[in-house]
């Protein structure tokens, strides 16, 4: 299944914040949307799945496996959600209700899409939590997010995102609030899962060196409008844009060096 963005718009209160934006994701592809904050890297992935905030528009075409998708009704979107198409969001204190166990928060999305028992739910949100590495999974899902370390509620979105086994995955700043420890066990994680299950990804970023750990493919976003895109060792070797350049230089000046082989040269 593929991804395909033609011409995407986004407006809010009369003025465009996302214009004219085009890239796609074939099947199995790792492509990083990165940009500054205001870039409209955010805005981009939210008028995928059909999540912009009340009085956004968007306008424009986005494919999933040939079929219009912008503007389907929120319930079809509902469908697509969680089932083919998987979200991780920034910040998992916010994206995990605290009132619910994690066991239950990964099981509702399998309940909703797949029918099945709450204790087939439970006991499929075991082997999810154990698929995340996280530490005593049937321990684990039975705690409330508050309970675990940031590390461990990320590594609970990301199941959250996974456990109906999506084709697509969208990441959006995932590690942003983590520490570089942390950090760069979350990047080998999804990167592991999302090769080992054949999915496509979409990772958002401000970050050009963690970007470098995970995608093959980036769409440089500047003040709402494609900037550059291309292979992302071709970026980092010889950015077009200025705002390219500027961010090879933050790579350059933080933890990505030019010998890091690129994901695609991992074994």
């Amino acid at each position: 299944m593929s991804l395909e963005v033609k011409n995407l718009h986004v407006d809010i209160g009369g003025r465009r914040v996302v214009d004219d934006v085009s890239f796609s994701v074939p099947d199995g592809a790792r492509v990083g949307l990165i940009g500054e904050s205001g870039s409209g890297k955010s805005l981009t992935a939210l008028a995928i799945l059909g999540l912009l905030p009340d009085g956004a528009r968007a306008g424009g075409s986005v494919e999933w496996n040939g079929r219009q998708i912008l503007g389907l009704p929120d319930r079809d979107l509902a469908a697509l959600r969680g089932d083919d198409i998987g979200m991780v969001f920034q910040d998992p204190r916010t994206a995990l209700n605290p009132l619910h166990t994690v066991g239950r928060q990964i099981g509702e999305s399998l309940r909703i899409h797949e029918r099945v028992s709450r204790r087939e739910a439970r006991r499929r949100a075991v082997d999810e939590a154990a698929r995340v590495s996280l530490p005593d999974p049937a321990g684990v899902v039975a705690r409330y997010p508050h309970q675990l370390s940031g590390g461990q509620r990320q590594r609970v979105a990301i199941a959250m995102a996974l456990a109906c086994r999506p084709r697509l995955l969208l990441a959006d700043e995932p590690t942003t609030a983590l520490d570089v420890t942390v950090q760069a066990g979350i990047l080998s994680l999804l990167r592991s899962l999302v090769q080992d299950a054949g999915m496509s990804l979409v990772f958002i970023t401000h970050d050009l060196a963690v970007l470098a750990q995970v995608a093959t493919h980036a769409v440089v976003l500047s003040h709402g409008r494609v900037a550059e895109q291309g292979a992302v060792r071709d970026l980092l070797a010889s950015p077009a844009s200025p705002v390219t350049r500027a961010l090879v230089r933050d790579a350059t000046a933080t933890r990505w060096h030019p010998e890091t082989p690129a994901p695609e040269d991992v074994s």
